[in-house]
């Protein structure tokens, strides 16, 4: 059964952008050492940092993650999509729209969502009543990418990798709805061991604002446990397990 990991970071060049960007970006890696998170587990590609190999952080995150508290113990990060929020759109490119199982995977990631009545609802752009919005689009490979919420509200861009195409819709369904839910402020569940669900890797960091326990789910990961684990099988089915439900439960 081959794994497939979600990072599209392996063989990317790291590049800067200019001096501005690359202080802001060393600020931003020094926030997430603060708090909590190995050096060695954050990246910088493309101009922006990424914890976690498919978590891009912003620098209002990185600040947000130092000023709100946890337990140190299924995780989550300190920011969350704030009760202001209740209609999310996903806004699909045109080039997205254009690949069958992508296109088909969203709508499913959608209704995984939609079908446990959260308080926060997800609608598929163009669209009117939305109190955010979430742009999805295409990158190369066969994984994705996303980031977590800043100001109470998702983080703005989920990326898709055009290789799923070639996947099942199934599998497209579950990488869409495990990038949508860093949208909303999930962690892998496998953190503390990538290699649970990757068959390799070690501790994306167990920080006490930075990877918060969620009540009522496990503390320790196996394979298939969770949408969330940090990497997928080619067998996925693309829906929640019972602590998942749990977690979106306790936090939507």
């Amino acid at each position: 059964m081959r794994k497939l990991s979600l990072a599209l970071l392996a063989g990317v060049a790291l590049v800067g952008c200019g001096v501005d960007t690359e202080s802001e970006n060393q600020e931003i890696v020094s926030n997430l050492v603060k708090a909590g998170y190995p050096a060695d587990d954050i990246k910088i590609v493309d101009g922006k940092v990424y914890a976690g190999n498919d978590a891009h952080v912003t620098y209002e995150a990185s600040l947000e993650m130092l000023q709100s508290d946890g337990s140190a113990e299924q995780y989550r990060t300190s920011n969350l999509v704030s009760t202001a929020v209740t209609k999310i759109c996903l806004n699909p490119t045109s080039t997205f729209n254009s690949y069958a199982r992508l296109s088909q995977g969203l709508d499913l990631a959608i209704g995984n969502y939609n079908a446990l009545g959260l308080r926060i609802f997800f609608a598929r752009g163009p669209t009117t009543g939305c109190t955010a919005n979430i742009t999805i689009q295409t990158t190369s490979g066969s994984g994705g990418s996303a980031g977590f919420p800043s100001g109470g509200y998702p983080y703005g861009t989920v990326n898709i990798g055009t290789g799923l195409n070639t996947y099942s819709v199934d599998v497209n369904e579950h990488v869409i709805t495990h990038e949508i839910g860093h949208a909303i402020g999930f962690r892998h569940s496998d953190y503390y061991n990538r290699s649970i669900s990757c068959g390799s890797g070690g501790d994306e960091g167990a920080s006490t604002v930075g990877a918060i326990h969620i009540p009522g789910t496990p503390t320790t990961a196996v394979v298939g446990g969770s949408i969330m684990n940090a990497c997928f099988r080619s067998t996925e089915t693309g829906e929640w397990t019972s602590s998942d439900i749990t977690a979106l439960n306790y936090l939507y």
